[in-house]
């Protein structure tokens, strides 16, 4: 739906009606009031034979022609006296001067019978107050509007069609973002060259380009160095087994040496997974029973307990899930091993269904708990909070990236809060599709 054209709609709309006000306002500070002219004409025959007929008359035939107006004409017309009459200043000056003073909503006229008591005795102080005019300045206000309403749809003609190819663009650049947000950086922006945004989407799509490339040589560099470090760690493996032969004496340096190779091994694994992860396009998404997936990682987490107490809650109607397995179960063992680390006797492994039918997984722990400030910034490859700086638990900070990443594949992502056991919380939402 184009956004744009109802407020378009609505600021021309706006702006014609402040224009006929100010213009209405102008010209009656400058030439009048332009109702009143209309009105003025309107009253034009009434007018014309008051000043022609009556006014034209001998002093003794005055009153004798103005009482035949009455006769003849439909129109009210009387004699008052000056002091009665209500105007404003300035058409108070007007009557005083002696002209037609119209009051155009009381649909009448006043002017002074004469300004030197010739007439009558007294006419100098007597008004004629002529009602019942003819004036109908409604049909030209009618008339007004409709002449506004036709410059303002004329102006919205080209409105619509500009606003139309603006939103088209808008929305190419709406989901060009969304696109770039998901990583895919490959997708360009098609645009005409004449269309306002085409700029924009240019530069959009040298940024997306450029991302990509910055992207792509870091994944490539990744790669590369984890496969290239497996040669001299396999060499470096190798040798200490030929010097574990070779020596007969105390073999606990051997085994340090060779503890700090395993640890270089499971560190170009865990890399290797997590490029892995970056160049994967699509999931290999097959129907598996979630029941089955939870009880195959609790036992696979019985290895690693250290003696720490593990246990599994779901509900018995989770039934099954669209999903690649093998990358879901990653990303739990993930999270699962990182409470083992930091969880100081018990672990919880959760799953439940959802309103919409999708299932939460939950994993929780009774450890310390992360800040809520780190709690976006332990999902940075290599990233450790300050109390796991040293070695003793163990992992190199990519457990949470590699299951951050395995979450996003299945377009989700993994939230933190806390536990009930007073620990971390770790929770993301899989859709059954």
């Amino acid at each position: 739906m184009n956004r744009l054209l109802p407020r378009f709609i609505l600021l021309v709309l706006l702006s014609v009606t402040v224009a006929s006000v100010a213009v209405y306002f102008a010209i009656s500070y400058w030439f009048g009031d332009p109702l009143e002219e209309i009105a003025r004409k309107q009253s034009a025959a009434q007018i014309f034979l008051l000043e022609q007929f009556v006014d034209k008359a001998p002093t003794d035939e005055w009153l004798v022609r103005l009482n035949k107006v009455r006769e003849v004409s439909n129109i009210k017309l009387e004699l008052v006296p000056l002091n009665s009459v209500v105007l404003s200043a300035v058409k108070t000056k007007q009557l005083l001067k002696g002209e037609v003073v119209l009051d155009v909503p009381g649909k009448a006229f006043y002017r002074r019978v004469d300004q030197d008591g010739e007439r009558y005795i007294g006419s100098a102080e007597d008004v004629i107050h002529v009602q019942g005019l003819p004036i109908n300045v409604g049909l030209t206000l009618q008339m007004e509007a409709f002449r506004y309403a036709i410059v303002a749809l004329f102006l919205l003609i080209p409105i619509v069609f500009w606003s139309r190819a603006h939103w088209r663009a808008l929305q190419s650049l709406s989901t060009a973002a969304d696109q770039f947000g998901e990583g895919q950086f490959g997708k360009k922006i098609v645009m005409h060259e004449n269309a306002t945004m085409y700029p924009l989407a240019q530069c959009m799509n040298l940024m997306a380009e450029r991302i990509e490339n910055l992207l792509s040589a870091h994944r490539t560099l990744l790669h590369s160095v984890s496969h290239e470090l497996r040669t001299p760690i396999a060499r470096l493996g190798f040798g200490l087994e030929l010097l574990r032969e070779e020596s007969g004496g105390d073999q606990s340096r051997i085994q340090a040496m060779e503890a700090d190779i395993d640890e270089l091994n499971a560190l170009v694994n865990e890399l290797l997974n997590l490029t892995k992860l970056d160049h994967q396009q699509s999931l290999k998404a097959a129907s598996f029973s979630v029941q089955n997936m939870l009880e195959e990682l609790k036992n696979t987490a019985l290895y690693s307990l250290n003696g720490k107490q593990c246990s599994i809650r779901y509900a018995d109607n989770l039934g099954t899930i669209i999903a690649d397995q093998r990358i879901l179960t990653r990303a739990l063992s993930n999270l699962i091993f990182n409470a083992v680390k930091y969880g100081n006797q018990q672990i919880l492994i959760s799953a439940h269904a959802l309103s919409d039918g999708a299932i939460e997984f939950a994993v929780e722990d009774d450890g310390p708990g992360i800040p809520p400030n780190e709690r976006v910034r332990v999902f940075e490859p290599f990233y450790r909070l300050d109390q796991s700086r040293d070695r003793s638990t163990g992992g190199f900070g990519l457990g949470l990236a590699i299951a951050q990443k395995a979450v996003q594949l299945h377009g989700s992502t993994i939230q933190i809060s806390e536990s009930a056991l007073s620990g971390a919380k770790f929770y993301f939402v899989i859709a059954r599709q």
